[in-house]
């Protein structure tokens, strides 16, 4: 745990010099809000309201992307947390072409990354993850990334030394006077821990986002302004089995409003 504590603040100490050297270093960033509502969700209350801050930039040796959401459950309180909770993940990653000075492409992979993740949520729910990760050239997608964790877990909760695959991807349709731009994640934790702390079972996160770029078709500008739905299909939701007394099984389509600014 020691090492992947190391490894998560030398990425953010490196990441801090970005703004003295912004110039050089920052080749990009961009920020977005989004406001999420859906209904039947597992495990906490049913219906969700959530606004969430996502931020995302290229840099000299590597990229990063963090977001944290802000979740209202419509006035039910959940367990442990209240009428409302947060949660985030902060995701830089190193390249090791760009460090190295190395072209380390080779069939569809156009590059070779160190991955971290730090997830912190409300209450005993705070995770390191570390891995390989990988750039992929694949026609047509905007972009496609693909990276192998470790996941650690502090405090009492099981899922420690479990791997997660997690890939990433951005497609754009074009329709008519725009686009519909097509993007998202997979979680896939492939094993069970099973601990005196208790069991954390393997499960599947897949959570897509289907966005029309209505800033586009209104001439407001492209890329700023987005209306669509975001599906989150969550299989033993949490790490819960769903053979067990709670279903935690969670198949949800969200409506959508995305600013980019």
């Amino acid at each position: 745990m020691k090492r992947i504590t190391t490894s998560l603040l030398l990425g953010s100490s490196l990441l801090a010099t970005l703004p003295s050297h912004a110039g050089e270093w920052l080749q990009w960033h961009g920020e977005s809000l989004t406001y999420l509502y859906g209904k039947d969700f597992k495990v906490n209350p049913d219906i969700q309201q959530t606004i969430t801050f996502e931020h995302a930039n290229k840099w000299k040796y590597g990229d990063t992307f963090m977001f944290v959401d802000k979740i209202f459950y419509n006035g039910k309180a959940d367990p442990g947390k209240g009428v409302t909770t947060y949660y985030g993940e902060f995701s830089p990653r190193l390249s090791l072409g760009k460090i190295f000075d190395r072209k380390l492409a080779f069939g569809p992979i156009k590059d070779v990354l160190l991955a971290m993740t730090y997830e912190r949520g409300e209450g005993d729910n705070e995770a390191y993850l570390i891995g390989p990760g990988f750039d992929l050239n694949i026609p047509g997608f905007n972009y496609f990334t693909l990276n192998f964790y470790v996941r650690n877990t502090e405090g009492s909760r099981p899922g420690d030394n479990v791997w997660q695959i997690t890939p990433g991807w951005s497609y754009t349709l074009p329709v008519g006077r725009s686009d519909i731009l097509i993007d998202g994640y997979m979680d896939w934790v492939t094993d069970n821990d099973q601990t005196r702390r208790g069991t954390y079972h393997a499960n599947l996160h897949f959570n897509p986002q289907v966005k029309y770029d209505l800033g586009k078709a209104l001439n407001l500008g492209a890329k700023q302004l987005y209306v669509g739905f975001e599906y989150s299909y969550w299989k033993d939701k949490y790490g819960i089995d769903s053979r067990g007394n709670l279903d935690s099984n969670q198949s949800v389509a969200s409506a959508l409003i995305k600013v980019h600014f």
